[in-house]
């Protein structure tokens, strides 16, 4: 794993951050408080040695009359910021070009695409491969691309005390590599009990738009899938 893999803290925005010369600013109660505050005039771009610059948005931007700015932070997948889960996100396409999604359990009426955590000195990759399986059985898939850096989301405090009580974990949320497949079985396949060694999350599945992806994601969650969408938007066309 490239330890210089930047990541990209999103923040409650409405349209794709297609722009990768971005940057906003950190609450105090923000996470990332602590780091240096300094005023900028211009843009700053993090240079990453293997792929071209990119710059982390945050969580709760300030008002846009304040003049202090974050000094931009590089995060590694092998080192996000404390209380952040390191994860990966599976976006999986039919031949058609739509894409799987699932209504969850556990919140009534939201779907999401499959993801889930990455095990101590697991590849994402292979982490990407084992959680498609365990949450929906599907084994017949073709890696197509990723997006070359790494996102993240903060949990709502909703959805944070729901883990707390169903879980018993208290992630503050998680940074996530991306991932696009192409489904290559038939749909038999499918199967939300999953390979058995993990609990069900998932209750109906559907091939969707673009947009309904979105429009149906957990609010906290919309910007993330956005940004994957439109990494990945040559191969849904």
């Amino acid at each position: 794993m490239d330890t210089t893999s930047v990541c990209r803290i999103s923040s409650a925005i409405s349209s794709p951050i297609t722009d990768k010369k971005l940057i906003c600013p950190l609450s105090q109660s923000s996470v990332f408080s602590s780091y240096k505050q300094i005023n900028l005039t211009g843009i700053m771009i993090l240079q990453n040695q293997q792929q071209s610059a990119r710059v982390i948005s945050c969580l709760n931007p300030l008002s846009s009359s304040s003049s202090s700015w974050p000094e931009p932070l590089m995060i590694s997948l092998d080192n996000p910021p404390e209380g952040y889960r390191r994860n990966v996100g599976i976006c999986l396409i039919n031949d058609s070009k739509k894409i799987f999604a699932a209504s969850r359990l556990d919140i009534a009426n939201t779907w999401q695409m499959p993801q889930g955590g990455i095990g101590n000195n697991e590849d994402p990759r292979v982490a990407a491969i084992r959680e498609l399986k365990e949450e929906t059985g599907i084994t017949s898939a073709q890696l197509l691309a990723e997006v070359p850096y790494c996102l993240a989301y903060e949990f709502s405090p909703e959805a944070r005390e729901r883990h707390k009580r169903l879980y018993g974990s208290n992630w503050k949320g998680q940074v996530q590599k991306w991932f696009l497949f192409e489904f290559t079985g038939k749909e038999e396949e499918i199967n939300l009990g999953g390979d058995g060694n993990e609990k069900p999350e998932f209750e109906e599945w559907s091939w969707m738009s673009s947009q309904q992806i979105v429009d149906l994601a957990v609010d906290f969650k919309k910007p993330i899938y956005k940004e994957v969408l439109a990494v990945f938007s040559t191969y849904l066309q």
